[in-house]
């Protein structure tokens, strides 16, 4: 049997019960805003310790100062700067963006890091290039980089990109499918809406796209219960 890890995107219950619960979570307070490292540093210690935290990379290095997450987070951008921020930009904004969030992931002892790019970054010479000069000017340290691309873009741009950077492919299995990685990421966003709650047959479907070392994340609105569900028929129950 594939490893396999099942969580929740965010915590959808008080953290006590999470933990006995599951054994992942994708912490999501790291895109908006990233805490202090004290802060990290004490979710990790009350975590049990084969507990795994994966995180999502900040905003600014993939979001534009547009886009209203940064409003939702609080971060004002001054006019001359804009240029500066997301879509990878070659910039010492973004590049002082990673430093603090792989300050962020060290502390937490994350393995993955998802880069989610918003539906504007699109397929274009520009974000291509701007892409290879960030992820090339990075150390890898132990971390897997996870990409999730909301754009438009052609499968074998994602596929070529992913092998030359050495990038995992990130996706919704139920809306595209994974092209490429050391792992499959896979983000559930509700399919067609978040309110959606997944069916017996759609979970068994889930377990069809496994292949390999799995990451299963559910961010829909009832992502507690739908994890629950698809951890215990992993298990083999019923």
């Amino acid at each position: 049997m594939p490893k396999v890890k099942v969580g929740c995107c965010g915590f959808p219950t008080g953290r006590k019960v999470y933990y006995s619960q599951f054994d992942l979570v994708e912490v999501q307070e790291t895109f908006y805003k990233l805490p202090a490292v004290e802060t990290a540093l004490k979710w990790r210690q009350e975590a049990p310790p084969n507990f795994e935290y994966t995180m999502k990379a900040w905003q600014l290095i993939t979001h534009p100062p547009s886009s209203p997450t940064y409003r939702k987070a609080g971060l004002t951008i001054s006019s001359d700067k804009t240029k500066n921020y997301g879509f990878f930009t070659p910039s010492d904004q973004v590049f002082e963006a990673w430093l603090k969030t792989r300050d962020i992931a060290n502390t937490l002892k994350v393995r993955v890091i998802v880069f989610q790019c918003p539906a504007s970054f699109v397929d274009s010479v520009q974000n291509v290039e701007n892409m290879r000069a960030f992820f090339k000017r990075l150390k890898r340290e132990d971390f897997i980089f996870v990409w999730e691309p909301r754009g438009n873009w052609n499968e074998q741009t994602i596929t070529s990109l992913c092998r030359e950077l050495n990038l995992s492919h990130c996706v919704d299995p139920f809306a595209t499918k994974s092209l490429y990685g050391k792992i499959k990421y896979f983000r559930l966003h509700g399919g067609p809406g978040y309110r959606h709650q997944y069916s017996e047959a759609q979970m068994k479907e889930l377990m069809g796209k496994i292949n390999g070392e799995t990451y299963i994340l559910f961010n829909n609105i009832t992502r507690h219960n739908d994890a629950l569900r698809l951890s215990q028929l992993l298990k083999g129950g019923s």
